[in-house]
């Protein structure tokens, strides 16, 4: 039997000789700011590098999207981009905005600052979800608890730095969580 293209055919893994290796339990990630094209991509983009180089592409999903619909469609903010291609990211999600069916899809749902996850907890569903609702910045070692991502959209081009610098410390620490807290 020739192993499926996707190794998420059917929800199992298969090895090299395309034998089942069991059921894949992936977790799955949405970062989530306002618009979906500053921070969130951002940080979408490292842990997608970072989940890729530490070989878990098929354990861990990420994802990104919004609190508002301002700009779903949209790719990633150009000043975003650009910065984050010098540090050889790609940004290629496209905006979207999060949605109640949201909560049965995701382990891990981290907003960029306080307003964006207050507005998640008034979200339908936000009361049943059974997993991970928290401010991005709790997984950066270096950050206190409870702080914020700063929005780069009306700055100047150094804030976009500042929150890649920020994306790279909270999303090296978010996968050093989920690989103790998983056994990864």
């Amino acid at each position: 039997m020739a192993p499926p293209v996707d190794p998420l055919v059917h929800g199992f893994m298969y090895d090299r000789h395309g034998q089942p290796r069991g059921l894949l339990m992936s977790i799955r990630v949405c970062f989530v700011c306002l618009g979906n094209i500053c921070r969130s991509p951002t940080a979408d983009g490292v842990m997608v590098q970072l989940v890729h180089h530490a070989e878990l592409s098929d354990q861990i999903i990420v994802d990104s999207a919004g609190t508002s619909a301002h700009h779903v469609g949209e790719g990633a903010d150009r000043r975003s981009a650009a910065v984050a291609l010098e540090r050889g990211y790609a940004l290629t999600s496209r905006s979207r905005q999060f949605v109640p069916s949201d909560w049965k899809r995701f382990d891990y749902v981290l907003a960029m600052d306080r307003s964006n996850l207050r507005n998640l907890q008034r979200l339908p569903g936000a009361r049943g979800f059974t997993g991970t609702l928290a401010l991005f910045r709790d997984f950066d070692p270096t950050a206190a608890r409870g702080s914020d991502t700063p929005d780069p959209y009306y700055g100047g081009s150094g804030g976009f730095d500042d929150v890649l610098d920020i994306c790279e410390r909270g999303c090296q620490g978010l996968l050093d969580h989920i690989r103790a807290e998983h056994g990864l």
